[in-house]
């Protein structure tokens, strides 16, 4: 009778014991195959058939790479979602504005940029910033009450992702900390500079000229532990007790005027394209007034979306183009839009507010 083949599997090589003669042994565990105690024998002789120790140990390392090749495949089908491919370098539990020790990630649709020599990263996924209460790590916490035309105090501070409060900042536009406040109908504009304490809590006095829902933008330059400067613009809402009445949007136009002052703009904004707007400030005579640098500019212009209160980065350019001072501004998208310019005259800052339309 011939010999029987052996049997291989994925824990060793197994005897076939069906025609083994009488009295031969049960299969060998693969530990007494490695050791050499394995009964051998001739070619006709009943038993168990020798195995060679090398072409086991040989048999064992295929089976073994064969079944940790499935193995994984069978575990990464488990673990990745339906239809979704995950792109190439992607780190698995990186959240969207939290840190990855080192790097950060910012919105879908905004790509890291400078902004005054920092990296901006964050914003929503149309470009407008301030629309979250958390992003790129840090995060905006108040601690404020308000009371409709009571003089109070905003205070609160900026944390990291470890929850510490932040304390350093880089100073931009002459300050380290801007904050902007309006009421959701974007009326009661406020630009206010807060103080830091010690403990990293800002605080600034405010009073509420209205009562109703209102939202606070905190624009800053953090400076991380590493060094990195990071750009961020937090928001938050806040409510002023009284009873809210909303005021209509203000008609679209290129001219406002502000205590005796008349400032207009030229240019047409453009939904995706930055385009410059160049303003011009007169006096009651008609001609320009001598402005003054304001926040390391001839002016400052904030621009907020209505609806979502989206807050547009818009950037000055550092001298005058004669008796214009230029401001490149890009429009998400279509809507209407409320922009206040912050300029200054005689050393008194004055504002002057505009509904802008972009079809």
């Amino acid at each position: 009778m011939p010999e029987s083949p052996s049997v291989t599997s994925g824990t060793g090589v197994v005897p076939d014991d069906s025609e083994a003669g009488s009295g031969a042994p049960a299969a060998r565990s693969v530990d007494a195959a490695l050791s050499g105690n394995g009964a051998s024998g001739s070619a006709g002789a009943a038993g168990p058939v020798a195995v060679d120790r090398e072409t086991l140990r040989l048999a064992l390392v295929v089976g073994g790479l064969v079944l940790a090749v499935l193995l994984g495949f069978g575990l990464g089908r488990m673990n990745a979602p339906a239809g979704a491919a995950r792109p190439a370098g992607a780190t698995a539990g990186v959240a969207t504005g939290g840190s990855d020790g080192g790097t950060h990630a910012h919105s879908p649709g905004t790509g890291a940029h400078t902004h005054d020599g920092a990296t901006v990263t964050q914003g929503g996924g149309d470009g407008a910033t301030g629309l979250s209460i958390t992003s790129a790590g840090y995060t905006l916490v108040p601690s404020t009450e308000l009371v409709a035309g009571r003089a109070g105090e905003l205070r609160f501070q900026i944390r990291d992702d470890q929850r510490r409060a932040v304390t350093r900042f880089a100073v931009v536009h002459d300050k380290p900390m801007h904050v902007i406040m309006v009421r959701r109908d974007l009326s009661g504009y406020r630009h206010l500079h807060p103080t830091m304490a010690a403990d990293g809590t800002w605080s600034v006095p405010i009073t509420a000229p209205g009562a109703g829902p209102w939202r606070m933008y905190a624009d800053f330059t953090a400076v991380a532990d590493d060094g990195r400067q990071v750009a961020v613009v937090l928001g938050a809402d806040l409510t002023a007790s009284g009873a809210y009445r909303p005021r209509p949007l203000p008609a679209a136009a290129t001219s406002a005027t502000v205590d005796g002052f008349t400032a207009g703009y030229a240019g047409t904004p453009e939904v995706g394209k930055s385009v410059p707007l160049r303003f011009r400030v007169t006096g009651a005579d008609g001609a320009a007034a001598a402005l003054e640098p304001y926040l390391g500019a001839y002016g400052h212009l904030v621009a907020l979306r209505e609806g979502d209160l989206g807050y547009l980065h818009v950037h000055p350019e550092p001298v005058r183009d004669g008796d214009d001072v230029t401001f490149w501004l890009t429009a998400p998208g279509p809507g209407s839009y409320r922009m206040f310019l912050d300029f200054q005259v005689g050393g008194v800052v004055r504002t002057a507010e505009f509904t802008l339309t972009v079809p």
